[in-house]
C-alpha cells in the first residue's frame, strides 16, 4: 500500500530527479569539515568586522538548514549542527550557476556542507560567505513549524529525533545525561572500584522484588528472564576476590508505567567487601554530592519549584521512627501479626494474603511517610520480611541493616549490609517461594547457584543501587522519566498508509 503524502512531501520527492539531472546524489556522500559551529564561534566570535576581513579566515562546516531567506540572487541560511547554529550567506555570482541551482532545490531540514570565509554582516552577525556549496541529504518530510514545533507530548516522545532538532532543552538533556553517567564512573573509579559487566539474560529471578520479562533461548531450550537487578552476579565477583565492583546497566521490570517508572531503566550497583550499611550510607552520600557538584557546580537545586540541598550529610531515620512521627504508631512495640492487622484495619491499609508484619510496616511507610520527605533522607532498618538479601540487625532481628534514600517523596537508592550466611539465605529464599504461592508474583526464586557461591565465603560486604534515570530527572528538573530517556516505551501507533 502507498503512503499518503502531503503536498509538501510530494514536492520534495519530485525534486529528487532534478538533483540527479544536475549530477547530484540526493542522499550524498561523506563530507569532511574543518570546524564545528561551536569551534567557529569560540575561536572567531570575538573578532570584529575589520579583523575578519583582514585575516580572510576560511572554514568548512556542515549542518541542517533550519531557516532560509531568499533575496533575489543571494540568500541567508541558518545551519545547525549538534551544538550550535551559524548563519551562512550564499551568492549566485560566487558559487556559480549550477551550484546555485542545486541550492535553490534546498528545503528546511536538508543537510548541506559549505566552504567559505568568515565575515560580519551590517547587523554584526558572524556569518560564513559560501564559496563552495555541497548538498548532502534531502529531507523528504518537512520540519515542524519553527515557532510552534511539536505540540503533542506523545509525538515528542515518539519522534525524539524531531524533538532534538527543534527543542534546545531536549538536546541539552540528551547531552547532559551521558555526562552524569561519566561522573558516576569517575566517582567509583577514583575509589578503586572495578567496572564490570554481568549477564542481561538470567535463568533465575533474583536480586530484587519485581516481575520480569521472559524470553526463550532456542538452542538451550530454556526460558530466561531479562534481569531485574545486577545484584547476585556482582556479589559472586566479591566471592571471587574482586573486593570492589560496580556496574552501570539496564534493568527490565514488567510492571506499570508512570511519570516515575519505565519498564527499561538504568541503575548503578556497587559492592564493597568489608563494608556494611553504614559504609554504604557514607558512600551514597559522597556519590550523590560528588556527581551533583560535578555536573551543576552547586549542591543546591530546584526540582518542581522545591528547593533541595544535596550537600552532605543527609538526614538519617529508622523506618519505624518515621512512621511514628507521622501517625504516632510505634511498630517496634508490635510483636504479632494479628496486632499489626488490627492497626492496619484501623488505618485503612489493605492486608494481602502473603503479608507478614514487615509488609504491613512497609505499607504504612508508603502511605503515611514517603510523600512527606523532601530533603535527602536515609530511611534505615527496613523489616527483614521485605529484605530477603540483607543482613538482620544484631540488636533486633525483625529489622534488616538496610536503607533507602528518599528525596521529594521518591526512592533514589537502596543499600544494605549483604546477607552472607548461606543457611540464612536459603531460608529467606524458601520464605519468598511461600510468598509466591500466596500470590506475591514479585517474590524471588530459589537460586541454588548463588547459595553455593555464598558457601565458598562472601566476606562482610556492603552493596548499593542508585536509579540513574530518576537522579537525572532530579538534577535537570524534569518531572517525567520518559523525557530523559531518548526512546521511552509507548503504545504502538499505526502509520498513515492507504
Amino acid at each position: 500500500m502507498a503512503e499518503k503524502l502531503s503536498e509538501q512531501e510530494q514536492i520534495r520527492r519530485e525534486k529528487l530527479e532534478k538533483y540527479k539531472a544536475l549530477g547530484v546524489d540526493p542522499f550524498g556522500q561523506a563530507f569532511k569539515r574543518t570546524h564545528t559551529n561551536t569551534e567557529v564561534i569560540e575561536k572567531y566570535g570575538s573578532f570584529d568586522k575589520e579583523t575578519l576581513a583582514e585575516k580572510d579566515i576560511n572554514v568548512t562546516i556542515v549542518g541542517r538548514i533550519m531557516r532560509k531567506r531568499l533575496q533575489g540572487k543571494v540568500a541567508f541560511l541558518t545551519l545547525q549542527d549538534r551544538d550550535a547554529q551559524l548563519q551562512i550567506y550564499v551568492r549566485k555570482d560566487v558559487i556559480g550557476d549550477v551550484s546555485y541551482e542545486v541550492f535553490l532545490l534546498s528545503d528546511l531540514g536538508d543537510i548541506i556542507g559549505v566552504e567559505g570565509t568568515l565575515f560580519r554582516t551590517n547587523m554584526g552577525e558572524l556569518t560564513v560567505k559560501v564559496t563552495k556549496y555541497t548538498h548532502l541529504t534531502k529531507a523528504l518530510k518537512p520540519l515542524p513549524d519553527k515557532w510552534s514545533g511539536l505540540q503533542d507530548i506523545e509525538e515528542i516522545r515518539r519522534k525524539r529525533y524531531i524533538d532534538l532538532l527543534m527543542d534546545e532543552k531536549s538536546k541539552n538533556l540528551a547531552l547532559t545525561r551521558p555526562k552524569i553517567i561519566r561522573s558516576f564512573q569517575r566517582f567509583f573509579d577514583d575509589r578503586g572500584f572495578v567496572e564490570v559487566e554481568t549477564p542481561i539474560l538470567q535463568p533465575i529471578l533474583g536480586g530484587a522484588t519485581a516481575r520480569p520479562f521472559i524470553t526463550h533461548h532456542n538452542t538451550l531450550d530454556m526460558n530466561f528472564n531479562l534481569r531485574i537487578a545486577t545484584e547476585l552476579p556482582l556479589k559472586k565477583l566479591i566471592v571471587g576476590g574482586l573486593e570492589k565492583v560496580y556496574e552501570i546497566g539496564r534493568l527490565f521490570r514488567n510492571e506499570g508505567m508512570s511519570p516515575q517508572h519505565n519498564p527499561e531503566f538504568t541503575t548503578v550497583e556497587a559492592y564493597e567487601a568489608y563494608s556494611d550499611m553504614e559504609g554504604m550510607m557514607n558512600l551514597v552520600e559522597d556519590c550523590i554530592s560528588y556527581v551533583t557538584f560535578d555536573i551543576l557546580k552547586t549542591h543546591d537545586i530546584t526540582y518542581q519549584e522545591k528547593h533541595i540541598s544535596l550537600k552532605k550529610p543527609f538526614k538519617r531515620i529508622s523506618m519505624t521512627d518515621a512512621i511514628k512521627e507521622q501517625i504516632d504508631v510505634d511498630f517496634k512495640d508490635v510483636n504479632s501479626l494479628e496486632e499489626a492487622k488490627t492497626i492496619a484495619k484501623k488505618h485503612n491499609i489493605k492486608v494481602e494474603k502473603h503479608f507478614k508484619i514487615g509488609h504491613i510496616i512497609e505499607e504504612f511507610f508508603d502511605k503515611f511517610v514517603e510523600k512527606t520527605i523532601v530533603q535527602p533522607t536515609f530511611v534505615y532498618h527496613h523489616p527483614t520480611d521485605i529484605s530477603p538479601l540483607a543482613k538482620k540487625n544484631k540488636t533486633d532481628s525483625r529489622f534488616a541493616d538496610r536503607f533507602e534514600l528518599f528525596i521529594d517523596g521518591r526512592e533514589y537508592a537502596n543499600a544494605f549490609s549483604e546477607l552472607n550466611d548461606p543457611i540464612d539465605q536459603k531460608e529467606r529464599f524458601e520464605a519468598q517461594l511461600k510468598e509466591r504461592e500466596l500470590g506475591n508474583l514479585e517474590a524471588s526464586e530459589m537460586d541454588y547457584d548463588y547459595i553455593e557461591a555464598l558457601e565458598h565465603g562472601l566476606p562482610p560486604t556492603g552493596g548499593l543501587g542508585i536509579g540513574i534515570d530518576r537522579f537525572v530527572m532530579l538534577l535537570l528538573d524534569v518531572p517525567n522519566i520518559r523525557d530523559i530517556i531518548l526512546f521511552p516505551h509507548m503504545k504502538q501507533k499505526s502509520h498513515d498508509w492507504d
